[in-house]
């Protein structure tokens, strides 16, 4: 189990290109997430987040639950589908409430499709991964752009890289982005259910 903390926020192709400058060189990276959620929407009730990701074209699955001081736990797996790695995250989390949950199956509700750009960085006291995101987040029809940069916590001082996010959003006249990809994503998916589409 990991501890995922991260600062969020909204960006444009320029921000992207200017970063993608400052702080290269960076490692690309094709994702394309599936999200899934029982059919009565019991994870997204506890705020859990059930993925699949191809990683150029390696499967993982990722589970995250809430975790203290906005941070995330997270347990993630190589696996080929999502009943595998579900399989596998029962085992990592020891979750007997995840097992009970999924027992009936699950479906995908949502998706995204992006390339990223990722660099560690390194900050006083530790260090931080720079990621700049491009692509779509995906409803049952609709798209919806992305564009977003995200500084996750590798090692070291949570007040050394939240100084960091802080330093990086000013100079670039960075806007917090406050809702999940996979929150957008479902959100926009919701919308198209609603509008009978």
């Amino acid at each position: 189990m990991g501890q995922e903390l991260e600062w969020k926020y909204r960006a444009d192709p320029e921000r992207i290109a200017a970063l993608s400058a400052a702080f290269g060189p960076f490692r690309q990276i094709a994702m394309e997430t599936t999200y899934y959620d029982t059919p009565d929407r019991q994870l997204s009730l506890r705020r859990w987040t059930l993925r699949r990701r191809l990683e150029n074209g390696v499967g993982v699955c990722t589970l995250k639950t809430p975790g203290p001081e906005g941070a995330r736990w997270e347990w993630e797996t190589e696996a080929p589908d999502i009943e595998t790695g579900i399989q596998a995250l029962y085992r990592l989390s020891g979750s007997q409430e995840l097992e009970n949950l999924t027992a009936a199956g699950v479906m995908p509700i949502c998706g995204a499709r992006f390339t990223r750009q990722a660099a560690l960085v390194t900050v006083p006291e530790g260090t931080v991964e720079l990621a700049l995101d491009q692509g779509v987040l995906l409803g049952r029809l609709r798209e919806l752009a992305l564009c977003e940069i995200e500084v996750e916590l590798k090692s070291g001082s949570r007040q050394a890289a939240e100084s960091f996010a802080r330093k990086l959003a000013e100079q670039y006249g960075l806007v917090p982005e406050t809702a999940s990809k996979f929150k957008r994503a479902r959100d926009l998916a919701e919308q198209e259910t609603e509008h009978g589409i």
